[in-house]
């Protein structure tokens, strides 16, 4: 470092007070807090927000205005030609920030172990010492030859300085972009992809409304849209998946839709492997032997009317592990009306009745409807894959892009409904395979940023109804609170962070904060950063656009920054009235 950061020149004060959380100044004059030049550097005495450095004994501390104000006797004699000619003493409080090795300043700690002590000098602090902290700013020391970083933004109060994040703080303990609508969340977003596609990283993007379709055409980017490019197979939702799709009532209807699903599950095992049981096949009727018994398949559907209930037993012995797992569904969903329609006969010895039980039927007539809507409906149809599709399998566009030399897939949402809570399925079902392979390591040598714009659509979401008991879809939650050690970065932008979990907020390592105005979401930052403070925070509601407070654990300190605009600006533009 070149220059000693406690140049006399700069000398605007003394601490008079010290307290936990702030110390305050003395200035002996007024004059020492008007603006000045210093070697052609354009200095600002003492306004709020601007950074200063405190002397101690042993150690040195970098702190920020918070407020300023005269003493209640000098107050009653101020006026504009007094504040001119007289001299006034005013006082101020200081947050302090970091405290750092008088003899080795780059040295810093982020742990205040000690505070000033009154008397302390206070110093108007230079760019070219603040610089020092924001270049590679979370970067750690033995990382600091080859760690990347994202080119950020510029100090709010010294546009002269740059800001560099390391990408490891940002993402590693997973982030939330955050504010109200124009305050430029959306800008600061692509600005965080851009950084991505620079160190040659991996992300993925769930575009709910195709605001980063600005994207599509450049060459490290991957996109696909739902029901236009590709469709979310049904076969890789889950059995509880397709209950919150299907919202069967729990007295009746849940067992008899999960004894369906089960019966098809032992039916599409038994056609691909039916070679085996000496098949004998008439128009859509198969007989197939198993054990000394036989079983009847017609359609695709198991015939349980007066058939024996063994072979059905030993048919779910056999294929035990794939019937059971509860992960896929693996069956023709196209069958399920009237593989539901079969399940209506009871048990009666070794056998079903041949008679059907009329009231199990009556109280299916709901749920067969629904199933007919949902697999009737040609966004659906195209959306789950329930029939053929020229479209590409989405979990095949994720696994190709993981192994492929693109940096960034966008998943786009723009044409998906929003009946039934489909959106929030969706993203969940995709966040679980996310998870899912996390799980397995598959992202341990290569990390991966999972992006969720406008989160508060997709998380803290339950799916109900009249009937169907109450399903909480949190796949994100879990990633969260468990994927960091394994590779998989969560990193969620919603304009209300007060619908947000506090679950997933407490595990939320890095905030951008840009201008916020609701006291809830304001309190729901508060209460889930540490490293934020109510000083820290009071500066959200007069932020300007593109302005932001970064606040998090990785990084030494919180800081008031201008995010720089993204070179490719997403789609977000306000319509204009004419």
């Amino acid at each position: 470092m070149k220059q000693n950061p406690f140049n006399h020149s700069h000398f605007i004060g003394y601490i008079n007070q010290v307290s936990p959380q702030f110390v305050k100044i003395h200035f002996p004059s007024s004059i020492l807090m008007k603006s000045f030049s210093f070697y052609g550097e354009d200095l600002k005495g003492g306004l709020v927000g601007s950074y200063v450095v405190i002397e101690g004994e042993k150690y040195g501390f970098l702190g920020k205005i918070l407020e300023l104000s005269l003493p209640e006797k000098e107050r009653l004699e101020l006026s504009e030609k007094s504040f001119n000619t007289k001299d006034f003493h005013p006082t101020g409080k200081i947050e302090i920030l970091i405290s750092f090795d008088l003899f080795n300043p780059n040295v810093i700690d982020k742990g205040l172990n000690s505070l000033p002590l009154i008397g302390s000098k206070v110093f108007i602090c230079s760019s070219e010492f603040i610089k020092n902290y924001f270049n590679g700013f979370g970067v750690k020391a033995e990382h600091r030859d080859n760690a990347p970083v994202i080119k950020f933004g510029k100090l709010t109060y010294d546009k002269s300085t740059t800001i560099e994040l390391s990408q490891q703080a940002l993402f590693s303990r997973h982030c939330a972009v955050v504010g109200t609508t124009g305050g430029g969340k959306s800008y600061t977003v692509s600005k965080l992809i851009e950084g991505v596609v620079e160190n040659n990283g991996k992300a993925i993007i769930i575009d709910p409304t195709g605001e980063y379709s600005t994207y599509d055409n450049k060459p490290e980017v991957e996109k696909t849209v739902l029901i236009t490019d590709s469709f979310f197979s049904y076969k890789n939702l889950t059995i509880s998946d397709l209950f919150v799709l299907f919202r069967p009532a729990g007295q009746v209807q849940q067992p008899i839709l999960l004894e369906a699903i089960k019966s098809l599950k032992i039916a599409y095992c038994l056609i691909r492997d039916k070679e085996k049981y000496n098949p004998l096949e008439e128009n859509k009727k198969v007989t197939l032997s198993i054990g000394k018994k036989q079983m009847i398949l017609e359609n695709g559907c198991v015939v349980k009317q007066n058939n024996e209930v063994r072979p059905f037993l030993n048919a779910h012995y056999i294929y035990k592990s794939e019937i059971e797992n509860s992960d896929n569904s693996e069956f023709d969903i196209t069958k399920l009306h009237h593989q539901i329609i079969n399940e209506c006969f009871q048990i009666e010895g070794e056998k079903w009745r041949n008679l059907r039980d009329e009231r199990n039927f009556g109280n299916s007539t709901s749920l067969l409807m629904r199933i007919n809507n949902l697999l009737s409906d040609n966004d659906y149809k195209k959306m789950f894959g329930f029939e053929f599709s020229e479209n590409k399998d989405l979990i095949s566009i994720i696994d190709d892009f993981l192994k492929s030399d693109k940096n960034i897939l966008r998943i786009g949402f723009e044409n998906v409904p929003y009946n039934f809570q489909v959106r929030e399925i969706l993203a969940n079902a995709i966040g679980k395979y996310l998870l899912n392979l996390s799980r397995r390591d598959e992202f341990k040598k290569n990390p991966l940023v999972l992006f969720v714009d406008e989160a508060h659509q997709f998380l803290n979401k339950k799916v109900k109804d009249e009937y169907f008991e109450s399903t909480e879809l949190n796949s994100f939650d879990t990633i969260a609170k468990e994927s960091r050690k394994y590779g998989l970065f969560l990193c969620i932008a919603t304009q209300m962070p007060r619908d947000i979990p506090i679950g997933t907020l407490s595990q939320i390592g890095t905030f951008i904060s840009h201008r916020l105005i609701n006291h809830q979401d304001k309190e729901a930052i508060a209460n889930a950063c540490s490293s934020a403070n109510r000083d820290t925070l009071a500066f959200l509601p007069i932020l300007g656009s593109g302005e932001a407070i970064l606040m998090g654990v990785d990084f030494p300190m919180p800081v008031m920054l201008k995010v720089d605009l993204p070179i490719i600006e997403p789609n977000s533009s306000t319509p204009l009235f004419k």
